[in-house]
């Protein structure tokens, strides 16, 4: 297959989407492509180049991905044929997203020509050991390369389980949809410990939804999507989350490199 340039447009709540993609260009670069990488939170639908391939990486949340990365999705610009692919990365099952993704953008006129869920160390309840972690991101970029790969030479492929993943994705729209519930931020939404947040502002400027405000600490209003941004890369470990085991975090890389690509 024959690409030119590629467009990935991404987004990464604790590092681990970020680093599937950057080994995907990697691996497309090394064929001869020119490939951007571009935040889903800071780009705009309108401003897709058509003319170019598109990536699509996300995480996997509420068994599909979370509400603002469907609404830059649902957003794309109609087109002919613009090829088109997806990756995700999951701790365990998503069933929501990559059968009725696909045919969301068959309806805009997209050519779909790959899709790959790539399981990566989880960022809720149980957090795995540091060497457990370190394997399974090994495994992972294993996938995500040679999974780029295929796209280059043409043998990727976008399948759809019917019935199932239809089923999974009004499932995961009922559930993500819950989570502009006020009860919801009432009951799971992050609050700042005070005894350990320096109000260094990282958690501020991490945001995708610019929901978090530094007042003499942080504090969260009420469009959370719970990506997890802020409890992963806190530096202090000062924003709790209620549904860790032991209160305890990960994060694919440190807050520093993260930023450094924000």
């Amino acid at each position: 297959m024959n690409l030119k340039t590629v467009d990935i447009y991404y987004f990464s709540g604790t590092g681990n989407t970020l680093l599937v993609v950057k080994k995907m260009r990697d691996v497309f670069v090394e064929k001869g492509t020119e490939v951007n990488l571009l935040k889903i939170e800071k780009s705009s639908p309108e401003d897709v180049n058509l003319e170019h391939t598109i990536g699509l990486g996300f995480p996997v949340a509420g068994f599909s991905t979370y509400p603002f990365v469907w609404e830059f999705i649902e957003s794309l610009p109609q087109t002919k044929g613009t090829k088109i692919f997806m990756v995700d990365t999951l701790g365990g099952f998503s069933g929501g997203i990559v059968g009725p993704l696909r045919e969301k953008l068959k309806k805009k006129g997209y050519k779909p020509i790959g899709a790959r869920e790539i399981i990566m160390p989880p960022n809720i309840f149980y957090i795995q050991d540091d060497e457990t972690c370190k394997k399974k991101i090994e495994k992972g970029l294993e996938k995500a390369q040679k999974y780029a790969l295929e796209i280059a030479n043409g043998t990727s492929s976008w399948g759809r389980t019917p019935v199932l993943s239809d089923i999974m994705y009004y499932i995961s729209k009922g559930l993500i949809g819950s989570w502009k519930w006020r009860s919801q931020h009432k009951w799971f939404g992050f609050k700042a410990d005070k005894s350990k947040c320096n109000q260094c502002g990282i958690c501020v400027d991490i945001c995708p939804l610019n929901n978090i405000e530094m007042k003499d600490h942080p504090v969260h209003g009420y469009d959370c999507e719970f990506c997890m941004r802020c409890v992963s890369f806190c530096p202090r470990n000062a924003t709790p989350c209620k549904f860790n085991y032991k209160g305890k975090a990960y994060r694919a890389l440190r807050a520093n490199a993260f930023l450094n690509d924000e």
